[in-house]
């Protein structure tokens, strides 16, 4: 007689706890190992506009320089002097792009450099640097910081700048290591989400509740608006943009091929 009550009981409590379950079928899209995680269905960064259907406007792009270039060159009889410090912006820009840029990483533990379109968006660029964070922000307290990232220039090549795979890094002419591009991982996302509101600033992000405090000490960022100006398709040059514009970038980042 005890039978019913045991095979009814598992029916009864499938039925109604099913309705409250409706997104299982959406979670393996989403390429999550562990769907209790709290990491990444907190995640809203969004696409950088420049890899939004940019194959399409490209062509398009490419097709009206074409025409334009085939048009002869004409010189006017009449020329009118321009003064070259208008093209300069009184707060200290330098007429490129504008970027978020990004310092993290634990203080004993090599720092990571992020490049983003906006503090909201998908990381552009990830480099890890081998220099430890806390020694780099140390050094940028105490003055002008220049960090030069130097790699082969190969002959044909058409590997694009920000593509390079491994640099050779001078930090104010020593030469320090190198610089590594990566893939993002889940902590880096993590950083660019607790950050995804912060302009500019500097800081330190906390564990979580109940976290223990690493051996690599804690997880510092620092983050400003950087100025891109690129020099041609073997050069780039990021200028941190300070915002009282009175003083000279505090740190500038160099890629170069040689």
């Amino acid at each position: 007689m005890a039978t019913p009550p045991y095979s009814l009981t598992p029916v009864q409590t499938r039925s109604r706890s099913s309705p409250t379950f409706p997104s299982p079928p959406t979670t393996p899209s989403s390429g999550m190992t562990n769907p209790m995680s709290p990491i990444r269905p907190a995640i809203s960064l969004h696409q950088p506009n420049s890899k939004k259907g940019s194959s399409k406007h490209n062509k398009i792009f490419r097709r009206v320089r074409a025409v334009f270039r085939s048009f002869p060159i004409i010189t006017p009889a009449c020329k009118i002097s321009v003064s070259l410090h208008g093209n300069r912006l009184p707060d200290g820009h330098v007429g490129g792009t504008r970027m978020t840029g990004t310092l993290y990483g634990h203080r004993k533990a090599r720092v990571s450099l992020a490049i983003q379109e906006s503090p909201g968006s998908l990381p552009l660029l990830l480099l890890e640097l081998t220099i430890p964070t806390g020694k780099l922000l140390q050094d940028m307290g105490g003055g002008l910081v220049r960090i030069a990232l130097e790699c082969e220039k190969k002959p044909n090549d058409k590997t694009r700048i920000e593509d390079e795979s491994i640099w050779t890094l001078f930090c104010n002419g020593r030469k320090c290591g190198y610089a590594a591009k990566r893939e993002p991982t889940d902590e880096d996302f993590n950083v660019m989400q607790a950050l995804r509101v912060v302009s500019m600033g500097a800081g330190v992000i906390p564990a979580g509740d109940g976290a223990d405090q690493p051996a690599d000490g804690e997880l510092t960022y620092m983050r400003a608006f950087f100025e891109r100006v690129a020099g041609s398709k073997d050069s780039e040059t990021y200028y941190m943009l300070n915002p009282d514009g009175n003083n000279g970038p505090e740190l500038s980042l160099f890629f170069v091929r040689l």
